[in-house]
């Protein structure tokens, strides 16, 4: 179903006025209801079996700091040799405003390349944010706020392997108890941008979402596949399992098989919007490979749905997970 992920704001405009009458409905306020169960049956599931061992995949996990560096920084250049902030929502005018703030996403993805004051790098796209509101608006920014979770993942899990701060001495492998903390960033950042989205644009916003579909009416999935379901059902449904994917994602419940569901959607929205879509949602894919590789792996597979991770029980759990003595850091499978 592509226009689950596809963002209409990326591609018809800003959101207009919000309207809460349609997400307040009796069926709409089922179909979250339906989500918020789903996602607590997914917890239940999940304390019975989290996960498999994928040892291919969880041999990955110390270089999944390079691995979201990477995705941010080609992210980064992509929008702006579009002309674009950090998102396709947010062109930069050419104008003193718009060349500070490309500098800045230059800056970034330099440093986030490089691996070279990466923290620091990863503070700055934090303070984009802010300074994009000044210039954009609230919303647009927040409905970016997966790319604050990748950023805080850097800060708090460190550039990793494959870095100028790593080689000069100034970074050490990647430890289970960042990680964990890391992750968490990542996950509620990544959650609530997609519940963010899916009101903005879907529940909230219903009149934007039927004139996307009104320029593309091949991307109502259901009658694609020849189920007769209006344009406005279809947004409604498509509302609540972008909701449902957020609470999943925050819940960290099921990893692997969260982001293998999650991915077909996200994946085939590049069919029908190519460039302007892949490297407006190479921070997702990014956020999406962590947790599948975190969720293969033995030692780091509870990091993917600790609720907090800062609590003592937690940190001296995941410092005392099988294989990964206490203060050690995390060595691959």
């Amino acid at each position: 179903m592509p226009h689950l992920i596809a963002h209409e704001t990326w591609f018809v405009g800003g959101p207009g006025n919000l309207d809460w009458s349609f997400a307040g409905q009796p069926l709409t306020l089922a179909l979250l209801g339906a989500a918020v169960l789903a996602t607590l049956l997914a917890r239940l599931v999940n304390r019975t079996r989290s996960g498999f061992d994928v040892p291919f995949l969880g041999r990955m996990a110390p270089f999944m700091p390079f691995a979201i560096r990477l995705h941010l920084a080609v992210s980064l250049v992509g929008l702006l040799s579009l002309g674009f902030y950090l998102s396709p929502a947010m062109a930069l005018q050419p104008d003193i405003v718009g060349i500070l703030l490309g500098a800045v996403m230059a800056v970034v993805a330099v440093g986030l390349a490089t691996g070279f004051h990466a923290r620091w790098a990863a503070a700055l796209l934090v303070i984009a944010g802010p300074l994009g509101m000044l210039e954009f608006g609230v919303s647009p920014v927040l409905q970016r706020i997966d790319v604050l979770g990748l950023a805080l993942f850097v800060i708090l899990a460190g550039p990793g392997r494959w870095s100028a701060d790593y080689e000069l001495g100034h970074a050490a492998d990647l430890d289970p108890v960042a990680a964990a903390r890391a992750l968490w960033a990542l996950r509620m950042a990544a959650g609530v941008a997609l519940i963010v989205v899916a009101f903005v644009e879907k529940l909230a916003n219903p009149d934007l979402a039927l004139a996307f579909l009104a320029e593309r009416p091949e991307l109502n999935a259901a009658q694609a596949v020849g189920i007769a379901m209006s344009d406005q059902e279809f947004i409604r449904l498509a509302g609540a399992i972008e909701v449902l994917f957020g609470l999943l994602l925050i819940s960290g419940a099921l990893p692997q098989a969260i982001v293998l569901i999650a991915g077909v959607p996200f994946n085939a929205t590049l069919w029908f919007f190519g460039s302007v879509e892949l490297v407006g949602h190479l921070p997702v894919y990014g956020a999406m490979l962590v947790i599948l590789v975190f969720g293969s792996h033995p030692d780091l597979r509870s990091a993917t749905y600790r609720l907090w991770p800062w609590s003592r029980p937690d940190s001296a759990a995941l410092e005392g997970t099988p294989g990964t003595p206490p203060g050690r850091e995390l060595s691959p499978q």
